[in-house]
């Protein structure tokens, strides 16, 4: 057959097979994931691979918008682009995983950016940690919180004296400082809240979690109130030396306030007079007899307001101490104590204990 022109006969077109139609796309996406991929895994990856580089701190203030972290973020070093930081916390954003959260944070420069990022989205803020012991007073409390570079002792003690009613009505009335409420345990807590308003009010807290209820259990068939509960358990916790004697010594000042006795606690006259007397310099008669308000050798009662503050156990000890009719206990300095019934059992106690020093130290 000839063509109408005249010419060769044409040859029918190629039909282009299915397979290369349908592979010929994927390939392209393919090679343009994978070069989308490379990119993002470049300005996502981490600013350095040196483990020994320093972490970088950053911190977010209510407001800051997620643009500004992420200048500040690779302007110190921390990500590699503002514009990865962008993309991947409005990608974070649109599934509804946070944004970020006001806080200081610690951040490390080998660590890819979205490690980065989970860790500002999440709130995960520098944690700071502090200890406050069993039987510390505020005056010490502060020394120790400037002796770790904390704050001043004095910022603290300042913030001890004012009384935050409103939101903890449960503190006493007419209380002149925060004496014996301040919870003594290891607080982690975010970096921005240490500062004395901050650490006291985290105390604060602790005391209504772990202290409070114990009270409120049997607030309506207990004669002390509030105040006197932490006030008579802060001489316990300053007495007390080994936890097994704790509900033994509450046992003897309750039995003497039953009694009408006064209860002649060495460290209320320390604490009234400000001084700290040690086996070597036991206190003085003339210290003893030094009025104060805060001395049960002069004073009936229990103290006016705390000593110190109690831990849950002498503040429990309180509340179920020992019945006994021990009236009178002496130190041994190891710890331990002698207990007596009698007065002239006591004054023996005390001779043999000064005597066996003595002798020791010969």
């Amino acid at each position: 057959m000839k063509s109408r022109s005249g010419g060769l006969p044409l040859k029918p077109a190629k039909t282009v097979p299915k397979w290369l139609l349908i592979s010929a796309p994927i390939a392209l996406l393919t090679v343009a994931g994978g070069i989308g991929g490379f990119w993002w895994n470049g300005i996502a990856a981490p600013p350095t691979t040196d483990r020994n580089a320093k972490s970088i701190q950053i911190q977010v203030k209510p407001g800051t918008s997620a643009q500004a972290i992420g200048q500040e973020l690779e302007a110190k070093g921390a990500i590699k682009s503002q514009l990865a930081w962008k993309l991947w916390t409005s990608w974070q954003a649109k599934q509804g995983k946070g944004s970020p959260q006001k806080g200081t944070y610690e951040v490390s420069p080998n660590q890819p950016l979205a490690v980065v990022a989970a860790q500002i989205l999440e709130g995960k803020v520098v944690q700071s940690g502090f200890t406050i012991r069993e039987g510390w007073n505020i005056k010490q409390m502060g020394e120790y919180f400037e002796k770790q570079g904390l704050f001043k002792a004095a910022d603290f003690i300042a913030a001890t004296t004012a009384i935050p009613k409103d939101k903890f009505p449960w503190l006493p009335d007419g209380i002149p400082h925060l004496e014996g409420f301040l919870f003594p345990e290891t607080y982690q807590v975010p970096s921005e809240t240490i500062s004395p308003n901050g650490v006291v009010t985290q105390m604060l807290k602790q005391f209504e979690q772990v202290a409070l209820p114990e009270y409120q259990k049997v607030a309506g068939s207990q004669k002390l109130s509030l105040l006197q509960w932490v006030s008579l358990a802060s001489v316990v916790e300053k007495e007390a030396v080994i936890p097994i004697e704790r509900p033994k010594i509450a046992g003897v000042f309750t039995t003497r306030l039953a009694k009408n006795m006064r209860l002649e606690s060495d460290p209320t006259v320390e604490y009234g007079l400000g001084i700290k007397q040690t086996a070597d310099r036991p206190l003085t008669f003339a210290q003893v007899k030094r009025p104060n308000p805060y001395n049960t050798y002069m004073n009936a009662g229990i103290p006016p307001g705390p000593i110190a503050s109690p831990g849950i156990e002498s503040l429990k000890a309180v509340l179920n101490p020992n019945s006994t009719d021990l009236l009178f206990f002496v130190a041994k300095y190891d710890g331990t104590h002698v207990f007596s019934k009698t007065l002239s059992e006591h004054v023996s106690a005390t001779q043999a204990i000064r005597q066996q020093r003595q002798s020791g130290k010969k």
